[in-house]
């Protein structure tokens, strides 16, 4: 959320707005900039807000949709180990896990392990994530918390 926020500002500010049915083509019903003064408020200041934002003002509408394809493809593996009862802590989970993470730290910021159990930790206590995993699958975000969090004690041992 908070990467297509900076995107749609920072577009904007250059006057390379999408069109209405070209942001609802990338984004949903996802408005971003209805969340743009929380982003800056609440990640403004630090290098990983500044990398994204340095990143996807070069993206086009194509990459914003490769962007979504790729992530909801790892969404929906989240989601179906969830669903097939796997263990947070099991190596297919780890692996999805880190396919998130590679996948935030390819078109976004560099995403350490530590970086991402926060987010994780985000997707829990802020109903507004919560419900986004959950949309998958109800009951998904502890889940999809917990594998990020194996996966980064994965990495350190």
């Amino acid at each position: 959320m908070a990467q297509a926020v900076d995107q749609a500002l920072q577009a904007n500010e250059e006057g390379r707005t999408m069109n209405k049915e070209e942001m609802f083509e990338v984004f949903g019903d996802f408005d971003p900039a209805e969340h743009g003064d929380e982003v800056r408020e609440r990640w403004g200041e630090t290098e990983a807000y500044a990398e994204s934002s340095k990143r996807t003002t070069r993206y086009t509408k194509d990459d914003w949709k490769r962007i979504g394809d790729e992530a909801d493809a790892i969404n929906h593996r989240l989601a179906d180990l969830f669903v097939a009862g796997t263990d947070a802590e099991a190596v297919e989970a780890m692996e999805a896990a880190e396919l998130h993470r590679l996948h935030i730290d390819r078109w976004f910021y560099p995403c350490s392990n530590e970086m991402h159990t926060g987010l994780g930790e985000m997707y829990v206590a802020d109903p507004r994530f919560t419900k986004f995993w959950n949309d998958y699958q109800p009951g998904l975000a502890p889940f999809v918390r917990d594998a990020f969090l194996a996966n980064a004690l994965r990495a350190i041992v």
